[in-house]
């Protein structure tokens, strides 16, 4: 799985001109399946993710999680995680099909909300447009090919 999380003060995700999800402050994660993931590797991931200290505490230092500020999750799919750039129009064979895809996004969004945070999202395959105001910047990559 590759995952894309940026601490924000706000997101959200609309479909249709109607919002499908808003948080305040939190994390949006673009969320990309690829074909060799698993049930585990998708908690391994959920877990890293919700425990992950990137908020700043009293010395401005980064060391709260998204728990210890309260924060919210907006997760969007994201399949394009997976393009092959190798050439100038990217393709997207590498990619999960949506039969193990939907499973292990579903499942990624029930494992934060099982650690208890609200979770927002978009829906997957859906032509959505993404808002968000980025705090700091801070951006962090996840991708559970290398070391999780």
């Amino acid at each position: 799985m590759r995952a894309v999380v940026t601490r924000v003060s706000s997101a959200s995700v609309t479909i249709g001109g109607e919002t499908a999800g808003a948080i305040g402050r939190g994390y949006l994660i673009l969320l990309g399946v690829g074909p060799n993931d698993t049930e585990a590797v998708c908690d391994k991931l959920a877990e890293k993710i919700c425990n992950l200290r990137v908020f700043e505490d009293e010395n401005g230092k980064m060391n709260r999680n998204l728990e210890q500020v309260g924060g919210a999750i907006l997760v969007v799919s994201q399949f394009t995680l997976y393009a092959d750039t190798s050439s100038r129009r990217p393709g997207f064979s590498r990619a999960a099909k949506p039969d193990l895809a939907v499973p292990l996004y579903e499942r990624f969004m029930d494992q934060c909300r099982a650690r208890g945070f609200r979770v927002e999202h978009g829906r997957f395959g859906a032509d959505m447009q993404v808002a968000s105001v980025n705090d700091g910047p801070v951006t962090i990559l996840y991708d559970t090919e290398g070391n999780l």
